[in-house]
């Protein structure tokens, strides 16, 4: 059997990329097309795949592709998704397994009718249940670690629709934000630890439910409150109402939603802004790592806020010195001479007449492998004519890979698990480095004990099959 891929994670070959993003209505009658503007909003969080799986009270209906939202679903595919109910699914990238089967929502029948669903997370015993599923005889149609949920759940003994995703659940073990979508409900559950976001809301009389609130101000709902840790809501004709299916042994939140993976424009674990906690990591760096410098840019998008804080707290100028290409996506056209840093310059390039002869503060979200932040620097100096370059970045040194959904490179790819500070200020070429401190993040981000940091101080909230655990030398939080 080959590797089990999550539903949002691919091998770690690459640098952090984006997770997924569900969304899901009930009681509208334009529920596909609001499941559609929804995922519009969420394309962030993924952009290789997406589907949209509605019901009309009777069936199920399933449309999903390759590709960008805006490129799936057009007026004569929406029609095909009737109904007053409907979840919908952005897939980032898997290397080796970018094929439809793999997109979401899937859709199952079972004992109890169908069922569709729609996940954000990972599951970190994944394999080991697939195995044990497929010696008692079940046959899987994708490689992702999703499906093993539709398998417990169909396998389960319940007559209780609700007590058999419990069940299910039970036995599973990892992230997981949840949405799924019978006949007549729709089911939206987060795992015990809540490590991925989900909010609910609310439009005219319909409930909505999304990985982040930005999904609901395309389509006017209003933000209510979040799923629980371990908590089931159940929506339906009858209305809302709640169960705590799961027992929640601690709050264990991906602090990485805020320095990278949300919308700034979101509210994400009990309506915290995310833009106001990337600007003050940003405040933060300034008061313990200031810069003589004469200008403070960003590294575009995700280190705007910090730059923002950044700039205001030193009382250095802000400008934006680095210009990011929006319409870029994969080129297969490389020049047959070769270009310095071609990868980088064709997503970003820098304005000589803000740089030249300048002292410049960059500011980026995170340093992964350090080879994209090498190449930044390099063309500042040489493209932009900066004298100096100082680099700050807004989390602290990445020094251990998530298991939790979010694509990272190995725990040896990772600069910082193998080098000082001082190693990677001179690898980067940057005149000076600072990171924020855990300390200074924990500072800043509410309820500083409600998060997992793993990827910051290698304690995983969540454990592993013995096995793999001893493996991987993992230690638990």
């Amino acid at each position: 059997m080959g590797k089990t891929y999550s539903c949002c994670s691919k091998p770690p070959f690459h640098d952090i990329h984006e997770e997924c993003g569900i969304f899901g209505v009930f009681g509208h009658p334009e529920a596909a097309n609001l499941a559609y503007l929804g995922l519009y909003a969420l394309q962030h969080r993924g952009q290789e795949g997406a589907g949209i799986c509605s019901s009309d009270g009777k069936t199920l209906h399933l449309e999903k592709s390759m590709g960008l939202i805006s490129d799936i679903f057009n007026e004569k595919r929406l029609k095909r998704l009737p109904g007053d109910s409907a979840i919908g699914h952005n897939r980032y990238s898997t290397a080796g397994s970018s094929v439809l089967k793999n997109v979401q929502p899937l859709l199952a029948n079972y004992a109890l009718g169908s069922i569709a669903i729609a996940h954000n997370g990972n599951l970190v015993n994944a394999e080991q249940m697939r195995n044990e599923l497929e010696t008692e005889g079940a046959i899987f149609q994708s490689s992702s670690d999703s499906e093993v949920i539709l398998h417990l759940i169909a396998r389960a003994k319940s007559e209780d629709p609700y007590e058999r995703i419990t069940e299910a659940l039970k036995d599973v073990r990892g992230a997981f934000s949840l949405v799924f979508l019978r006949e007549n409900e729709m089911i939206a559950l987060r795992d015990p630890f809540g490590v991925r976001p989900l909010a609910i809301g609310k439009v005219d009389d319909a409930y909505v439910v999304a990985s982040e609130t930005c999904a609901f101000d395309i389509i006017n709902a209003q933000y209510i409150r979040d799923v629980e840790p371990g908590e089931m809501v159940i929506i339906n004709e009858n209305g809302i109402r709640s169960i705590q299916a799961l027992k929640s042994p601690r709050k264990a939140f991906c602090v990485f939603e805020f320095i990278y993976f949300s919308r700034p424009d979101s509210y994400i674990y009990n309506h915290t802004c995310v833009n106001t906690i990337r600007k003050n990591f940003g405040k933060q760096l300034a008061i313990d790592s200031p810069a003589d410098a004469d200008i403070v840019i960003p590294v575009p998008d995700s280190g705007v806020p910090a730059a923002v804080g950044f700039a205001e707290q030193s009382g250095i100028p802000f400008d934006f010195g680095l210009i990011r290409n929006h319409y870029v996506g994969r080129t297969f056209i490389e020049p047959k001479q070769s270009i310095r840093h071609f990868g980088v310059k064709i997503k970003l390039n820098p304005v000589r007449c803000l740089l030249e002869g300048k002292r410049v503060v960059v500011v980026d979200d995170s340093i992964v492998r350090g080879t994209t932040s090498k190449k930044i620097i390099k063309m500042i100096r040489e493209v932009g004519g900066a004298k100096e370059v100082h680099m700050r970045i807004s989390s602290p040194p990445t020094i251990g890979p998530c298991f939790y959904g979010i694509d990272t490179p190995t725990r040896q790819e990772l600069i910082a698990s193998t080098h000082l500070v001082e190693e990677i200020r001179k690898y980067i070429t940057a005149d000076s480095l600072s990171y924020l401190s855990i300390s200074g993040l924990r500072g800043i981000v509410p309820n500083p004990d409600d998060y997992c940091t793993a990827c910051f101080d290698n304690k995983y909230p969540i454990m592993f099959p013995r096995e793999k655990s001893a493996q991987m030398e993992l230690s638990f939080a």
